[in-house]
């Protein structure tokens, strides 16, 4: 065991996550010989066999399955150190990770990093577009921007407030269809949802309408598909009031009638808020995303 090293593991999680030695070798910037070098000696290190070939590609053993997890903890450890030493402490410079849900990272934050590079040249933004909420505490992420409250002592957060959803349609799909006038005129519409049964569906039930995944014309799991589906047109679907507000093609359905609000806070370590770059990054985001709420009354 004493001969275990870290490029033995990079190795390893390259090739669970690739399910193959070329794949792992792309993902590393290695040739392949090099990858199964490093597998068999890790193999020979700890006396097992970690990968069986199957017709998909390689297939982990249960004891590599029991090691992954260990893997990307050290993976996210790693990477953590070298964000950290990629500037003093004092400096806004180096790399600052942020996580955010899919929507929020790839359709709000862009113009609001852009500012903030403009500001901070030598800053380096990782950006994680994911609706999984990764561990600020381990490191994951240095901020993050969840839609869940955090339950974490060891969490500084800044509520930002409801960010609200409500239905909305494009202007194509209003000329061909027509706009309901109430809830129960929306089954005469097309419908674009989740694949699924999920934790917004049971919301809108809770809301008083009896929606099931079997009323969905347009159904994905994706949010940034069911956005792309409303805006060509394809039915009526649920989108962040100020995202559509930015668009005049999105048109507001019984907005009156229906809003779901999503709670939103951005979230550091606090053994993190003194360092500048990330200060600088977590003040940056609170100020764009409070701006972005305000732009529902516009």
């Amino acid at each position: 065991m004493s001969t275990l090293e870290w490029d033995q593991q990079r190795a390893f999680l390259a090739v669970v996550r690739e399910g193959s030695l070329s794949g792992a070798a792309r993902a590393l910037g290695l040739a392949q010989p090099t990858v199964r070098r490093r597998i068999e000696e890790l193999e020979a290190a700890l006396g097992a066999v970690l990968f069986t070939r199957s017709p998909g590609g390689l297939q982990p053993t249960d004891l590599a399955a029991a090691l992954t997890g260990h893997a990307e903890a050290m993976a996210m450890a790693a990477d953590a150190f070298v964000r950290s030493a990629s500037a003093a402490a004092h400096e806004v410079a180096g790399t600052v990770r942020i996580s955010a849900s899919d929507v929020i990272a790839i359709e709000v934050l862009p113009p609001i990093l852009a500012g903030l590079a403009e500001r901070h040249p030598r800053l380096a933004i990782a950006l994680s577009p994911s609706n999984r909420t990764e561990d600020v505490l381990r490191r994951e992420a240095d901020v993050a921007v969840r839609m869940v409250p955090p339950s974490q002592d060891a969490l500084v957060a800044r509520r930002i407030g409801q960010i609200p959803l409500g239905l909305h349609a494009h202007r194509s799909y209003v000329a061909r269809r027509g706009l309901p006038a109430s809830l129960a005129d929306l089954r005469g519409h097309g419908l674009i949802g989740v694949e699924r049964d999920s934790p917004i569906l049971r919301a809108v039930r809770a809301h008083g309408y009896p929606v099931s995944v079997a009323d969905f014309s347009f159904r994905s799991e994706d949010d940034l598909a069911q956005l792309a589906a409303i805006r060509a047109g394809l039915g009526i679907g649920l989108c962040q009031v100020p995202l559509a507000a930015r668009d005049p093609d999105l048109l507001p359905v019984l907005h009156e009638g229906f809003t779901f609000p999503l709670e939103t806070w951005v979230v550091c370590h606090e053994d993190q808020r003194d360092v500048a770059r990330v200060r600088a990054v977590f003040d940056a985001l609170v100020d764009g995303l409070l701006a972005y709420l305000g732009e529902c009354s516009g």
